[in-house]
């Protein structure tokens, strides 16, 4: 068995340049140009885009059901949202909109993060590589812009 065989049974993995692997996904997400792709969100043309919609809409669903339950459940049933009351004496129906709906959006922030991470790691997105202009331009240094947006002298 050679070293870069791999032990955990997986197929769709090889070795990649930094001695790490890369999926299948990953690889094909680096030899795509995003520019030249159409953008639909009905019909989306990457693997990358179409777990990326699938996660923004099942956090659009959540929000939906956080943000219109509660005004929902009190247009139906009234008498039974305005007489619970939670501990501290307030109805049911203000508590599910003042307490439940931003502890809810702050919930669906984090999920949606950490799908976006394993989403990224899954095709092989490395956010904390910066390439600069003199890397792109094949090594020669070329006019950065500075923080300014003037360039830098």
């Amino acid at each position: 068995m050679t070293d870069t065989d791999i032990h955990d049974g997986s197929s769709d993995r090889s070795l990649a340049p930094d001695g790490g692997t890369t999926t299948d996904a990953a690889r094909e997400h680096q030899n795509t140009n995003y520019l030249e792709e159409e953008v639909n969100l009905l019909s989306p043309s990457t693997a990358y885009m179409r777990d990326h919609l699938r996660i923004v809409w099942s956090g659009f669903i959540v929000w939906a059901l956080i943000v219109f339950g509660p005004v929902t459940l009190t247009v139906i049933a009234p008498e039974t949202m305005t007489s619970i009351t939670v501990p501290p004496g307030f109805p049911l129906h203000y508590f599910t909109v003042a307490f439940g709906g931003p502890t809810g959006a702050l919930v669906l922030a984090f999920w949606y993060a950490r799908k976006r991470d394993s989403l990224d790691e899954k095709y092989g997105i490395d956010h904390s590589v910066v390439e600069t202009d003199a890397e792109s331009d094949g090594g020669e240094r070329g006019d950065a812009a500075a923080t300014d947006g003037g360039v830098e002298q």
